[in-house]
C-alpha cells in the first residue's frame, strides 16, 4: 500500500464577467496594445464590478462550483484555507466569511498572505492536515481582487493585474497520486521592491496616506523580474533533483502567470519546451494568488490521472517555491 497523500480531487475557477482589454486601457493610461502584449503577454483581464462585492464573493462562486462538481456537501468540509492579499477586511479572515456564505458550518479556516506564492503555501499547509489524518476534506483557495488596490494612472502596474482565482478539494489517497514534495522559500529583504506601503500597522490608513496614493501596489519591475526567474528556476531544479526527476518525467510545468517573459525565461532555465508549459496569462493577467488554480482549472480537461506536475511561483515579500504533485483523476468528457 502506498503512503497516504493529499490528492486534488476537484478544481473550480472563477473570473468576473467584466473584461478589461488592452484597448480599454489605452483610453485610461499612456499605453497601447502592442506595448502591453510584447512586454507581458496579456491581452485582457477580468475585473470584479458591483456594489458591495468583495473577494469572498468570488470565493463563494469557486466553492459552490467545486462542491457541486465533486458531489460534496458543505457540511463535509472540515477545513478551508484562503490564500489572498486582498481579503474583505483586515479581520476577520476571508476564509471564514467564505465558509459562512457557502453554508460550510463544520470547518475552521484562515487566510494565508504570501502574495503570488500564496496558493503554494496554502496547498502545502492543507496537504499536511490531510496527510496526517487530521482531516479528510480540505478546500484550498487562491484568489485576489487586485483591481481594488491598483492605481489606474500607473501604467507599470495597472496593465498587469486582474481579478479571479480558483479552489481545489484535497482528499486522502493511497494510489500514489497527490502532493509529493515541495520547496518553499522566503526573503523578507525583498519587501522594498514589491509591496503596498500603507494600510497596515506601519502606516495606518489616514487622510495623508490616501492623498499620497499609498494604498496601491508598488513594484520595481526589473528587480522583481530578475529575482523571479532565478528563484522559480532554482526551486524547480532542486525539487526535480531531490525526487530524481528528469524533464521527460514531468508532463506539465505550471508557473505563476506574472509575465510571459518571466514564464519563458523560467522554462528556458529549466530546459522545458513551451509545449509542456501551462500559459493562460493572455486571458486573465496576473491574479496573484489566483493564477495557479486558474491554470489547473483551464487545463483540467487535458490532465490525466498520473500526470506529473510542477507548480512554481514567486511573489512579494519575497516569497517563492515549487510543488511536485501527481494528478489524481481523469476529467469526465
Amino acid at each position: 500500500m502506498s503512503k497516504k497523500l493529499a490528492t486534488i480531487t476537484g478544481v473550480q475557477g472563477y473570473v468576473p464577467e467584466h473584461v478589461l482589454t488592452n484597448k480599454d486601457l489605452e483610453k485610461m493610461v499612456d499605453t497601447n496594445d502592442e506595448w502591453i502584449q510584447s512586454r507581458t503577454g496579456i491581452k485582457e483581464r477580468r475585473i470584479l464590478k458591483g456594489e458591495g462585492l468583495a473577494a469572498s464573493d468570488m470565493g463563494v462562486e469557486m466553492v459552490k462550483g467545486l462542491l457541486a462538481k465533486t458531489n460534496t456537501k458543505p457540511e463535509e468540509i472540515e477545513m478551508l484555507i484562503c490564500a489572498t492579499i486582498t481579503g474583505d477586511m483586515i479581520f476577520p479572515d476571508t476564509a471564514n466569511t467564505i465558509c459562512d456564505k457557502a453554508g460550510i458550518k463544520n470547518a475552521f479556516g484562515y487566510d494565508i498572505n504570501a502574495a503570488c506564492s500564496g496558493f503554494l503555501y496554502a496547498l502545502t499547509t492543507g496537504a499536511k492536515f490531510v496527510e496526517t489524518g487530521t482531516y479528510k476534506k480540505v478546500i484550498v483557495i487562491g484568489l485576489d481582487f487586485m483591481s481594488s488596490i491598483l492605481d489606474y494612472t500607473d501604467r507599470a502596474t495597472c496593465i498587469i493585474f486582474g481579478d479571479g482565482g480558483g479552489a481545489v478539494l484535497l482528499e486522502p489517497r493511497e494510489d500514489g497520486t497527490g502532493v509529493q514534495d515541495q520547496v518553499l522559500k522566503a526573503d523578507g529583504s525583498g519587501r522594498e521592491f514589491l509591496h503596498m506601503k500603507a494600510g497596515g500597522s506601519l502606516r495606518p490608513p489616514s487622510a495623508e496616506t490616501v492623498a499620497n496614493n499609498e494604498h496601491y501596489v508598488y513594484q520595481e519591475g526589473r528587480t522583481v523580474f530578475k529575482h523571479a526567474v532565478k528563484s522559480m528556476a532554482s526551486t524547480v531544479q532542486d525539487l526535480m533533483k531531490r525526487n530524481s526527476l528528469t524533464n521527460d518525467d514531468i508532463d506539465w510545468l505550471i508557473p505563476h502567470q506574472a509575465n510571459i517573459r518571466i514564464i519563458k525565461s523560467v522554462a528556458n532555465a529549466c530546459d522545458f519546451p513551451m509545449e509542456k508549459v501551462v500559459v493562460n496569462i493572455e486571458k486573465y493577467g496576473n491574479t496573484t494568488a489566483g493564477t495557479l488554480p486558474l491554470c489547473l482549472w483551464d487545463w483540467e480537461p487535458r490532465l490525466k490521472k498520473g500526470d506529473k506536475l510542477i507548480l512554481t511561483a514567486f511573489g512579494g515579500g519575497f516569497t517563492w517555491g515549487s510543488i511536485y504533485l501527481v494528478w489524481g483523476y481523469d476529467t469526465p468528457s
